[in-house]
């Protein structure tokens, strides 16, 4: 056998012996966290970047699930404690052009080249309702700083989105460590009661152990159409052919 082959051969062996070792390092960590089957995978790529951005991992939270004042269930990505207050995470996973600003209730999402188009709930107005249910939650931590961060995964761009909320960011996956250091810069927030914050957390992860609690919210957020983008209208392939009208 020539030797320029052999050597091809053991390399890729190499390789993808690295990228196997790489990926069990990688489950390693998610899972001092979070199982690895729980949540979609976009969320668990935000948990690996707070990781190796150097965060505890018993200040990360994945997956939880925080009763409201009305007795409903708001489900929260991730939700992280720092030195300089909490950041809640609220994690998409979508393709196409995106429209939106902080200010309407639901954003654009336009697909192949315009063709198709959907709207969903405005993640910024989400997490900061998810905020808001974490403050009410926290009636000895009343002035700690919370940094809502939405993380657009997926082949997404956006062409009209604004936002200039306060302590509030939106971006790309690339930006995460970026962003989680420059939060971690802020001076040191007051904590009145750390305990119960991370008895809060802790109890909100251990919720989404309960199928009841789950299924009661997904079909709250399926009910105001928070989780799953709606068409608003499609121009099917078919319809170009109405009437046998081509145009050559």
């Amino acid at each position: 056998m020539p030797l320029i082959p052999i050597i091809l051969l053991f390399c890729l062996i190499i390789g993808i012996a690295y990228l196997v070792y790489i990926k069990r390092k990688e489950r390693e960590l998610i899972e001092q966290v979070t199982p690895i089957t729980r949540g979609e995978w976009s969320e668990r790529r935000v948990v690996l970047y707070l990781l190796k951005e150097g965060i505890n991992p018993k200040a990360i939270f994945h997956d939880l699930y925080i009763q409201k004042q009305n007795g409903e269930y708001t489900q929260i990505d991730i939700a992280v404690a720092t030195k300089a207050g909490l950041i809640v995470f609220e994690v998409k996973d979508y393709s196409g052009w995106i429209f939106g600003n902080e200010h309407q209730k639901y954003w654009t999402q336009l697909l192949a080249y315009g063709k198709e188009k959907y709207r969903f709930y405005n993640p910024i107005m989400q997490n900061a309702r998810h905020i808001q249910s974490v403050r009410q939650c926290l009636p000895q931590n009343p002035g700690i700083p919370i940094y809502s961060v939405i993380v657009f995964f997926g082949n997404s761009e956006f062409k009209d989105v604004t936002c200039n909320a306060e302590n509030t960011f939106l971006i790309y996956p690339r930006s995460i460590r970026q962003v989680v250091s420059e939060i971690l810069m802020q001076p040191e927030a007051n904590f009145g009661n750390k305990y119960e914050i991370m008895n809060l957390f802790t109890e909100a992860v251990q919720n989404g152990n309960d199928p009841m609690i789950v299924s009661s919210q997904i079909n709250s957020a399926a009910y105001y159409g928070r989780n799953t983008p709606q068409p608003t209208y499609t121009t099917p392939f078919n319809s170009l052919f109405h009437f046998g009208r081509f145009l050559h």
